[in-house]
């Protein structure tokens, strides 16, 4: 499918996006630039913004302020030939459940007017793995394969970008794995994904990702440098009573942050000097060592003054 951004590295370019409805404005002065082949992961908490902002850039939703492309072309004005040449992914099951999997993409390459439809069919049930179930109502589906094709729905076209809106949510870890790894395939192949969740380790799977937070993007990049650019120094304390210390050591000067992890208490903050005078009183008792800080850690401290209105 050709589009606008034949030739232009720059797949998504907004600045100021803004969207409210009522008086609350859950998408607030937005820059994002997205481009071609990347894999650009917007991560937040539920009600952040991150479903507004898609449907905005898929011509769903008009912004009341700012300005933006997509595929070349501009996210007001061109809003019906955006949403010809995007394959978007929405978070509820939207094909028909009482149609087989042939049937529902017979019938999407139909309205898509693909040439020779039952070939270009056979091909995308293959390169997704639905040969097999080609047969199955797609509401008998499991949902790891309901995935799979509401995926397979949206790369039927051979679109250049892929807006999908939480995909993975609900879907069992092998099953999101193998999701994954198909998203890579794609975007070795040129295509562009924008892709919102709240899963941490698909966030790490990206190679951009952008924070947002009731509306505001608190960061953006790759991960490396959004956990560089946080400079904050991490511990890992284990021993007796970690919920009392924790709550001793949030009290303490240079401690942003004092979270459990599993069976141990992650201690962090920027100042490394005063971080360890406030766990030094507590190494008799306890067992410390200082760890690469994770993107959880830096997200956490990011949220830590961040407010709804």
């Amino acid at each position: 499918m050709s589009t606008a951004a034949s030739g232009n590295q720059t797949v998504i370019s907004v600045t100021g996006l803004t969207k409210s409805f009522g008086k609350k404005t859950v998408v607030k002065d937005l820059d994002i630039s997205v481009n071609r082949g990347e894999i650009f992961g917007f991560l937040g908490p539920n009600g952040s913004g991150k479903t507004t902002f898609i449907r905005m850039l898929c011509g769903l939703l008009a912004p009341d302020r700012g300005l933006g492309t997509c595929l070349g072309f501009d996210i007001v004005r061109d809003a019906d030939k955006i949403k010809a040449r995007v394959g978007y992914m929405a978070q509820r099951f939207s094909l028909y459940t009482d149609l087989t999997v042939r049937e529902n993409l017979r019938f999407l390459a139909g309205i898509y007017g693909i040439p020779k439809p039952g070939r270009s069919v056979d091909q995308c049930m293959e390169e997704n793995g639905l040969t097999r179930f080609s047969r199955h109502l797609a509401g008998q589906l499991s949902g790891g394969w309901k995935q799979r094709l509401a995926l397979a729905a949206c790369v039927l076209p051979k679109p250049q970008l892929l807006l999908l809106d939480e995909p993975t949510a609900g879907v069992d870890p092998s099953a999101r794995r193998v999701f994954w790894d198909r998203i890579h395939e794609l975007a070795g192949q040129g295509v562009t994904a924008l892709i919102s969740t709240h899963y941490m380790d698909e966030a790490e799977r990206c190679t951009r990702l952008g924070y947002i937070a009731y509306g505001d993007l608190l960061a953006q990049g790759a991960v490396e440098d959004i956990v560089r650019e946080r400079g904050l120094t991490t511990w890992r304390i284990t021993g007796p009573d970690l919920h009392g210390l924790a709550r001793d050591l949030r009290e303490s000067p240079g401690v942003e942050q004092a979270a459990a992890f599993g069976n141990a208490l992650h201690v962090s903050g920027r100042d490394p000097a005063l971080i360890e005078q406030a766990l030094a009183p507590h190494q008799s008792t306890h067992q410390m060592e200082p760890i690469d800080t994770s993107l959880e850690e830096v997200f956490i401290h990011l949220m830590r003054n961040v407010r709804a209105d």
